[in-house]
């Protein structure tokens, strides 16, 4: 692949004429576009949808299928059950998929000419992930099992038996009892190679591959972007971290290699970096091994680097040294030549080429922000949203870098609703550097009018709310409720250089909120329509962390706040939640080594200053931020005399995902800020 010149998408809205503002109803009732996998011959792109079924209060998956050169989407499945994960047979005569069609998930496949989907395999226990063998003869899946079992049926009978069990406790020797929002017990996620029939039916019971105590992929949300085949199909790469005792403070990933014809004790191939290696990609001569590769242990938002691994030589070499980026996703070109990335970028989230050579790379795509793609020989298919637009599949041509749209799938839910317009500002933030944000106007935006506004302020704290359609907390639903919306990508943030996102650990309330306070005095006199005198301010997680200085050592400038799973005492988040590397990181170490530096920003620290209406909302399955931090803010309002509420989820987490419950959310937060804000 050659270089291509840069090429942004642009969408222009046309606004109709009877246009109704975006709500919550609409933002839960999208449809929602997943990866795209493009077929061996470059034709055609399938790709998962997300329908929401709201009698069921879930979202449902069905695979759909559209040319690349454009026309009709196919819906491909209509069955009751999820089918997802779509990838291609190496023939192009399948297309094969994760379907919970019988008691477990197992992998589907369906021909492209036409017939009925019939299950590849056959096991008793769900398959989570899977890849094809380029080579077809067998697949790589992944499945939860005990390490001390010989065959799956043991794992499955072991299930079962504690299903039935009148004990119920649990025992542990080690924390990282409980990660995300469930409790961890003794089975490990492990690889698996089976071999395929000519007909490509399973043919005998599978291999474990990854004879490792350790998740692979790893929780909560690993998949099979965590590992990778050879073009022979002989050989597996994967990242795994070791569970052991170090593993709530360890960051350290490793990328092993394994041969699938001989399985035995996997090769580490980074020990020598005690950070996280992860992502590994095969180039397709089978020549190179890259990946990504952080280099400070401990830190979970370090800059990753693409390193090249030449697998004849043993050579390994850093290519993005100089290039003060992070990718996220990485893929091989077709040709093997370069490596394409999809990278955040000053408020966007943009496509990258690198060239093995380790030149400066160059951005094919901006403006808005890339979702997962996929390579074919002459083009490159990709997912992207924006502020205004969820996920829309597009094509790349290599030849000439021009990109158009092959989707069109949320005009079923759009085609009659207005949007926001936003746009990108910046300003002298703290230490006199430059800091951005963004800026959305109501809906039905009418000059001369002044508008009550809502405040957003991002989590992480290594984050950005960038020019992306969030479906938790997307600034249209304020701008259709007749707020406009400022975010502010203060100190800490992600895409503005390694430096600016190191800057916010050890300064939690410093800098951050000197961004916000100057970033809300640059954003009203250059946008007149904000109602500086109406605004409420909202987060979530670090966010509501900062809602809670906020209420403190900003008291008396907004009308009121909003906040969801923050932290509201350093102290007793650092004992309670489970991935202790961020906190040690962050505060400098463990509470009881440098008390110090936990409280330095502790926000029950000062209670008493506290004298702003707040509405608290935490989920009882919340382990990043438990949800005592949630009930301690709640009691500290209450009993100052606070006009405050708290709004409870028993079944949520650290987000709110089911369909009633965000309509509710989002009612109840709405509520509080016209309440305040006055319609």
């Amino acid at each position: 692949m050659r270089h291509i010149a840069c090429f942004t998408v642009l969408i222009v809205l046309a606004t109709p004429v009877f246009a109704e503002p975006f709500t919550a109803e609409h933002l839960v009732m999208i449809d929602r576009i997943g990866a795209p996998a493009v077929s061996p011959d470059g034709g055609t792109v399938v790709y998962p949808v997300r329908h929401t079924d709201l009698d069921a209060d879930r979202g449902r998956y069905d695979l759909w299928i559209s040319s690349v050169a454009g026309g009709d989407a196919r819906r491909l499945t209509t069955h009751e059950a999820n089918d997802t994960s779509p990838a291609w047979s190496p023939d192009g005569r399948y297309i094969l998929f994760l379907s919970n069609r019988s008691d477990v998930t197992q992998v589907w496949r369906l021909p492209v000419d036409g017939g009925e989907a019939e299950p590849v395999t056959d096991l008793p226990l769900d398959v989570a992930t899977f890849r094809v063998a380029p080579t077809g003869d067998k697949l790589v899946v992944s499945m939860s099992v005990y390490l001390g079992c010989d065959d799956l049926a043991c794992t499955a009978n072991r299930m079962a038996a504690e299903k039935g069990s009148k004990v119920t406790a649990k025992h542990y020797d080690q924390i990282f009892m409980r990660h995300w929002d469930h409790w961890l017990d003794e089975k490990r996620s492990q690889l698996f190679s089976i071999a395929l029939n000519d007909d490509g039916t399973a043919d005998g019971a599978p291999v474990r591959i990854t004879l490792l105590d350790a998740d692979v992929p790893s929780r909560v949300w690993g998949g099979n972007e965590e590992y990778a085949l050879s073009p022979d199909g002989e050989t597996l790469y994967f990242a795994a971290r070791l569970r052991n005792g170090e593993e709530p403070t360890s960051t350290n990933f490793d990328v092993y290699s394994a041969s699938l014809s001989r399985p035995g004790k996997p090769q580490n191939l980074t020990d020598d970096n005690e950070a996280s290696d992860t992502a590994p990609i095969v180039s397709p001569d089978g020549r190179y091994l890259a990946y990504k590769a952080m280099s400070r242990p401990g830190f979970e938002s370090d800059q990753y680097q693409v390193v090249l691994h030449d697998l004849r030589s043993g050579k390994k070499a850093v290519l993005t040294e100089n290039w003060d980026r992070s990718p996220s996703a990485i893929a091989f070109a077709a040709d093997g030549r370069s490596i394409l990335m999809a990278a955040q970028d000053v408020g966007h989230k943009t496509l990258w080429q690198l060239g093995l050579d380790g030149a400066e790379p160059v951005k094919l795509v901006g403006g808005g922000t890339v979702g997962p793609f996929d390579v074919a020989d002459d083009h490159i298919v990709y997912a992207m949203n924006s502020l205004t637009s969820p996920h829309e599949l597009y094509v790349l041509d290599n030849d000439t870098g021009g990109s158009r749209k092959i989707t069109d799938v949320a005009s079923r839910t759009l085609a009659d609703v207005e949007m926001g317009e936003y746009e990108q500002f910046s300003f002298e933030g703290a230490g006199g550097a430059t800091v951005y944000g963004f800026v959305v106007k109501p809906a039905g935006f009418e000059r001369g009018k002044s508008y009550p506004v809502a405040f957003l302020i991002h989590g992480g704290p290594q984050g950005s709310f960038s020019n992306n359609f969030h479906y938790r907390w997307n600034p249209q639903t304020y701008a259709g409720q007749g707020f406009a919306a400022v975010m502010i990508d203060f100190h800490g943030s992600t895409g503005y250089g390694q430096a600016f996102t190191d800057s916010i650990s050890g300064d939690w309330g410093g800098k951050p909120l000197e961004d916000l306070k100057l970033g809300l005095d640059a954003a009203l006199p250059q946008f007149g329509f904000l109602d500086g005198d109406r605004v409420c301010a909202l987060g979530a997680s670090y966010g509501g962390y900062m809602i809670n200085w906020i209420a403190s050592q900003w008291s008396d400038r907004f009308r009121c706040l909003v906040n969801h799973d923050g932290v509201f005492d350093n102290r007793s988040m650092y004992y309670t939640t489970e991935e202790l590397w961020f906190p040690e990181w962050e505060h400098g170490g463990p509470y009881y080594l440098n008390p110090e530096g936990h409280e330095k920003h502790n926000p029950a620290l000062y209670v008493d200053r506290w004298q702003t209406p707040m509405l608290v909302i935490h989920g009882e399955l919340d382990y990043r931020v438990p949800v005592t931090q949630g009930i301690a803010a709640f009691t500290a309002l209450q009993r100052q005399g606070i006009e405050s509420r708290f709004l409870y989820f028993p079944d949520e987490n650290h987000w709110v995902l089911k369909p009633h419950n965000s309509l509710h959310w989002h009612e109840q937060v709405n509520g509080w800020l016209h309440k305040y804000l006055g319609d």
